[in-house]
């Protein structure tokens, strides 16, 4: 296969590695990216810890709670503009609100009735796409519930009550104050925002993901030339360095480094004098895994312009 300038450019800014270094990459895994972008990362060579995706996709993300339940989804449309629209801003909060009856099934959420009217959620947006004029894709939902308890909501890069850039649910489950348990729960949500953890604890953690990092850190050990049973060693000793970066509960808590955010929750179960478990969360960043076709601005004007 040909390594092309655009593959070798897409793996620079995907890993932050040199030129040469990223043309050697694909010539060496047949131009296969996320290969590329591993060996990358074997040799030592890779500034990024894990393949960022290019984000493109327009749209916003919605959240709703209603107390020991809430939910989040994600509508997306051509253009960033269609964001600042009120009638786009208000289907969004309609379509989060729907989505509570949903059990984050999208199938559902589409045939389930839109708050305060007669169309199905589907059928709304369909006719906000042929009065805004764009074309909309209700990509994903979600919803969190406890059975006592809170399900704390966030919205990072808010452009509106309720609707921004970034949506996250936290669902915490205690007979504890319930101001203190949202107030926990929405620091949690902050936390979970800035460092987009994989899953809760390590057991929910993809086995694919886990296996592509474990081979990763035996490439590196060998390198070092160290025996078997050394190296075996190390790869534990990074593995479980891994499970503290991605697994929410072993994270250093953002809001007090000094603690995991399993140890926040210990502490905050102490001064309610009763159990506080975070059973589950959601995050939600605008577009994240869509790549959106690069075009030439110029030669969209022009065209726009009819030359």
């Amino acid at each position: 296969m040909s390594i092309t300038a655009a593959m070798v450019k897409e793996l620079r800014e995907t890993t932050g590695a040199g030129m040469m270094d990223c043309k050697a990459a694909l010539n060496e895994t047949g131009g296969n990216m996320e290969a590329a972008i591993d060996w990358l990362r074997a040799k030592g060579l890779s500034k990024a810890a894990k393949k960022a995706s290019r984000v493109a996709a327009e749209g916003l993300v919605g959240v709703v709670g209603a107390g020991n339940k809430a939910a989040v989804i994600e509508l997306n449309s051509e253009t960033d503009f269609v964001a600042r629209n009120e009638g786009f801003q208000k289907l969004v909060r309609g379509v989060a609100e729907a989505a509570l009856a949903s059990d984050g099934d999208i199938a559902k959420l589409n045939a389930t009735t839109f708050p305060g009217g007669s169309r199905t959620v589907e059928d709304e947006i369909k006719e906000s796409i042929a009065t805004i004029g764009e074309n909309m894709t209700l990509r994903r939902c979600a919803v969190l519930e406890v059975s006592e308890g809170v399900v704390a909501t966030y919205i990072h890069s808010s452009i509106a009550e309720n609707l921004g850039k970034i949506g996250v649910l936290v669902a915490v489950e205690s007979s504890g104050d319930k101001d203190k348990l949202n107030d926990f729960g929405r620091k949690v949500a902050m936390h979970v925002a800035a460092t987009s953890p994989l899953a809760l604890q390590t057991d929910e953690l993809d086995p694919a993901v886990v296996e592509r990092e474990r081979s990763i850190f035996i490439e590196q050990a060998r390198e070092s030339g160290k025996p078997e049973n050394i190296i075996e060693k190390m790869v534990e000793g990074r593995l479980r360095k891994f499970y503290e970066e991605v697994t929410l509960l072993k994270q250093a808590f953002v809001i007090d480094p000094d603690n995991t955010v399993e140890k926040a929750a210990e502490n905050l179960a102490k001064e309610l004098g009763t159990p506080v478990t975070i059973k589950g969360f959601a995050r939600f960043a605008l577009g994240e895994g869509i790549q959106k076709e690069e075009t030439d601005f110029a030669a969209e004007v022009a065209a726009a312009a009819g030359h």
